[in-house]
């Protein structure tokens, strides 16, 4: 697939995982108030199980040369770790040091962890096979 057009599902998806994100913030936010770090970590997880649905369906959905589950475990030590961590030491200096909202604080630190995101996902959680395994014709050769 062309890297330009795969960039631009991967931005549509990552665009999507945002609202998913946002909103779960906000909800979490009210349910768990004063620990908004907690609440962050819990909307970066839904919605990188989001984004993984997606980006194994429609982003990447021509590299599909190891398990969904190997894929997914893949996604969540590159993109997981990156969006988590990112996002909870972004807020931290987002809210605290420059004392912004919360979801203006999240849509910064989503922004920030996007490009290791791509990178990440291309070239490792959802990586083309080197080549396919050889298939047998029957034919001795």
């Amino acid at each position: 697939m062309n890297p330009l057009l795969r960039w631009l599902r991967f931005n549509l998806v990552g665009a999507m995982g945002m609202v998913v994100q946002l909103a779960a913030l906000a909800l979490f936010n009210r349910l768990w108030a004063g620990h908004y770090l907690v609440a962050s970590a819990a909307a970066v997880e839904l919605a990188v199980l989001h984004n993984f649905v997606w980006h194994l369906h429609y982003t990447w959905r021509d590299r599909r040369g190891v398990s969904a589950f190997a894929q997914l475990l893949r996604f969540h030590l590159s993109n997981g770790l990156v969006s988590l961590l990112g996002n909870l030491a972004l807020m931290r200096l987002l809210i605290h040091g420059a004392h912004l909202p919360l979801l203006a604080a999240n849509i910064i630190a989503i922004l920030c962890c996007s490009l290791a995101n791509f990178c990440l996902g291309n070239t490792w959680a959802f990586a083309a096979a080197d080549s396919p395994p050889p298939r047998y014709t029957g034919i001795p050769g």
